[in-house]
């Protein structure tokens, strides 16, 4: 699977700016600091099928109805440190995606796990059968 680089996505990311709710006291009232970024996937030229699906089905709650992934970031006093911060959630988000996970094979317990572990149950029963009334 290729690699999508920031660089070509950002072509088709759409930005807008907002007021944010972050630190800065009054700063935050005057001056719109809350980048917002806008990515629609289903219409990306750059994107692949297999890709498109690959990023549905990885980041599906993330997304609109219209198929447009939205990444804010608001946590600086700076609008454009906010947009460099989005700009790598978004290339964190499209990495994680495009990760293959391992397939999980299961294995069975050792010998020695198994001969210790009927030990312990024979030691518990012993311990409780010490413990009974004489009949």
């Amino acid at each position: 699977m290729r690699r999508v680089s920031i660089s070509q996505i950002r072509k088709e990311v759409v930005i807008s700016t907002a007021r944010s709710g972050g630190p800065g006291g009054q700063h935050v009232n005057k001056v719109e600091t809350k980048v917002v970024l806008r990515f629609n996937v289903e219409k990306s030229n750059i994107l692949s099928e297999l890709e498109k699906t690959i990023i549905k089905t990885a980041h599906g709650s993330k997304m609109t109805k219209e198929g447009e992934l939205i990444i804010t970031a608001d946590g600086k006093r700076s609008q454009l440190k906010n947009k460099e911060i989005a700009f790598k959630k978004l290339d964190r988000l499209l990495a994680k995606a495009f990760i293959k996970k391992k397939k999980r094979k299961p294995t069975q317990p050792t010998k020695a796990a198994k001969r210790k572990r009927l030990d312990e149950k024979k030691k518990h029963s012993e311990k409780k059968k010490l413990r009974q009334k004489p009949i």
